[in-house]
């Protein structure tokens, strides 16, 4: 780890999504995207059982935000957002090493995601996290564009013994 990653270790704080931050993450969601969520889809997955939504903090300001399911063997990004002026900080590094934290060879050895195949900046930051597309999912996004997406994976390590 360089010195300038504690650093933003340091000084982003990753906590559970509470309902006073919901403006704040439609603005980023808005911000960030051609099609954005609405508030109501971000709800309709927080309120299951398997969804949980987190922001993350600078300061107390919200500047990312990112739902994941729980699934079986994985955990898949639903969202996955940083505000356009904190982007590049390290901030989307420290969320998704949140999410890495909560892997294990016992029970839940990777993440997924689904990227649509024009938004290359996300797949050269998930690409730098040490995912890799795995699958081209076709007319993945039919009510809009009818575009591709790519299926992104992160596996945990290899590790002896398991």
């Amino acid at each position: 780890m360089m010195e300038s990653d504690v650093m933003v270790d340091a000084r982003v704080h990753m906590r559970w999504i509470i309902r006073r931050d919901m403006p704040e993450v439609m603005r980023i969601e808005n911000d960030c995207f051609e099609f954005p969520w609405s508030e109501e889809d971000w709800h309709k997955c927080l309120i299951q059982r398997n969804c949980i939504g987190m922001v993350a903090e600078v300061a107390e300001c919200v500047v990312g935000a990112m739902l994941y399911e729980l699934q079986p063997n994985a955990l898949h990004i639903l969202n996955f957002a940083v505000r356009p002026d904190c982007q590049r900080r390290g901030i989307g590094t420290v969320m998704v090493s949140k999410l890495k934290s909560k892997l294990s060879y016992e029970r839940r050895k990777r993440i997924t995601l689904d990227i649509r195949e024009t938004n290359s900046v996300a797949h050269k930051f998930f690409s730098a996290q040490r995912f890799r597309a795995i699958k081209v999912q076709r007319d993945f996004y039919p009510q809009h564009t009818g575009e591709d997406a790519y299926l992104f994976q992160y596996r945990l390590p290899v590790c002896e013994g398991k």
